[in-house]
């Protein structure tokens, strides 16, 4: 993958994951442990921990240097990991299709940092991958995510059960996409 590092503000960059990150991202997962529960699966102890952390982060770059998924990290000036960006699950073929999924770090909420990293994935999904969609799910009640999604041109498509395990139990989402090589219709929903 030949991402870049992309400036959001004055003070975080969007690059992609990269070998030796796992100490950031376990300080990163741990600082954010009781933000992040509600919105993603269960985790075990040892998600936190800076082996399990530095094993995802080379999986992340093989999964790159294959074309499967593109995963990135928000960074401060500090150093610290401050949120994550996905662009997994990349299908060619009649497809051309990703899953977009993100979060931010609690202590950066209402930043505007996730509508800056969206905005940016979408340019890259488009001129880099060439792909025709993006796709992404919320929770239910994610009213904040919905808003970051509709705001950058995301339509609302309908409703999943069940769709994800989240927090241990099977839960409902609203499913959102996000056509890069076509306007969107005049149909738009909110949250």
């Amino acid at each position: 993958m030949s991402a870049g590092a992309i400036r959001l503000d004055t003070e975080h960059i969007l690059r992609p994951v990269r070998r030796g990150d796992g100490v950031a991202l376990a300080r990163a997962y741990v600082a954010n442990r009781e933000h992040l529960a509600p919105w993603e699966p269960t985790r075990s102890e040892a998600f936190f921990t800076v082996a399990a952390q530095e094993q995802h982060a080379r999986l992340c770059v093989e999964d790159a240097d294959a074309g499967r998924s593109l995963r990135f990290v928000i960074e401060s000036d500090d150093g610290e990991i401050r949120g994550r960006m996905n662009i997994n699950n990349i299908v060619r073929g009649a497809f051309w299709s990703a899953d977009l999924g993100y979060w931010v770090d609690a202590t950066r909420l209402r930043r505007g940092l996730a509508s800056r990293a969206v905005a940016q994935l979408i340019e890259y999904s488009r001129t880099q991958l060439r792909l025709h969609r993006l796709q992404a799910a919320t929770l239910l009640h994610n009213l904040g995510s919905q808003r970051v999604l509709i705001g950058n041109g995301f339509e609302r498509i309908g409703m999943a059960p069940k769709y994800l395990r989240i927090a241990g139990e099977w839960q409902d989402h609203l499913l959102f996409q996000r056509l890069l090589e076509e306007p969107l219709s005049s149909r738009r929903e909110g949250p």
